[in-house]
């Protein structure tokens, strides 16, 4: 993540014109939500070259198959490392592209570990979290048709910047270099469950879609979401950011147990995931106008 890397899936849904009502929508489920991180977390960390890694990117593509998408699958090598990328679609669907991505690789060595152990990072919100949100997302979007065709995207290979050679945010670049649509937005997912979740605003994102974002998840009643610029990251909205694509980058980067062992289930919260798919299902229902357009 920020300084974090990304492999990526992605998942295209399209909307019609029709935007539903509040009460015709099926909510978005933390609970729900929490059982695709916790589906993910179950293989281990999920490091590029591991068994764990590839599980992880073929319950992406069972998840979003089962909801319909169609699903297909960038594979690029990177330092002599096999990487995959998802890309999920929904027939039929039109209108401006807003890209939602969130990476689902883990980094190999938690180098923030105060103590002597410094295996591998579990990665349940540091990456476990943002694609459990998207997931449930991808579950509950094909019901509730709204402005835009949406994509969701899962990035591979985000987290292992600085490890044997590595670069930050791999399999987002890598995607962004080869778009075959340019998306009118870029909503990145990244660290959302955090229990004690505090969504401060991202230096680098575009204001005006970062506000709209923050201002529907205050409007839902949502205290995590907190209209202060506090922090400038390097994440998977960086390569799109270059291209003066409008991107925003939700995440909350005060989190103890960031790239070290301790970075495990139990730190994760359903209401924490329903205040951030909650608000993107919400601001989804406003699109195009959402987009300014």
């Amino acid at each position: 993540m920020r300084t974090l890397l990304a492999f990526l899936g992605v998942l295209v849904y399209a909307c019609s014109g029709v935007s539903p009502t509040s009460s015709e929508l099926i909510a978005f489920d933390g609970s729900s939500a929490m059982r695709f991180a916790e589906g993910q977390a179950s293989f281990g960390a999920r490091v590029p070259g591991t068994s764990a890694h590839t599980q992880a990117a073929d319950l992406i593509q069972t998840e979003l198959e089962r909801s319909g998408w169609q699903v297909e699958n960038q594979e690029f090598v990177y330092r002599g490392v096999g990487l995959r990328n998802l890309l999920g679609t929904l027939a039929g669907t039109q209108g401006p592209v807003v890209l939602l991505g969130a990476h689902y690789d883990s980094r190999k060595v938690a180098d923030q570990e105060s103590g002597s152990n410094q295996g591998p990072v579990p990665g349940a919100n540091d990456g476990a979290s943002g694609v459990g949100v998207l997931l449930e997302l991808g579950r509950v979007l094909p019901s509730n048709p709204v402005g835009c065709q949406v994509q969701l995207v899962f990035f591979d290979g985000e987290d292992s910047g600085g490890l044997d050679g590595w670069q930050w945010i791999v399999g987002s670049t890598y995607f962004a270099d080869h778009l075959t649509t340019t998306p009118e937005a870029v909503v990145i997912v990244d660290m959302v469950g955090d229990e004690d979740l505090e969504l401060f605003m991202e230096g680098n994102s575009d204001p005006g879609l970062r506000g709209g974002i923050w201002e529907t998840g205050s409007s839902l009643g949502y205290p995590a979401f907190v209209p202060i610029v506090k922090y400038t990251m390097v994440d998977d909205h960086i390569p799109f950011v270059r291209k003066g694509i409008p991107s925003v980058d939700i995440i909350d980067f005060d989190y103890p147990y960031w790239h070290t062992t301790r970075d495990t289930l139990d730190k994760l919260s359903p209401a924490s995931l329903e205040q951030v798919g909650g608000t993107l299902q919400s601001w989804l229902t406003k699109c195009p106008t959402s987009l300014g357009e």
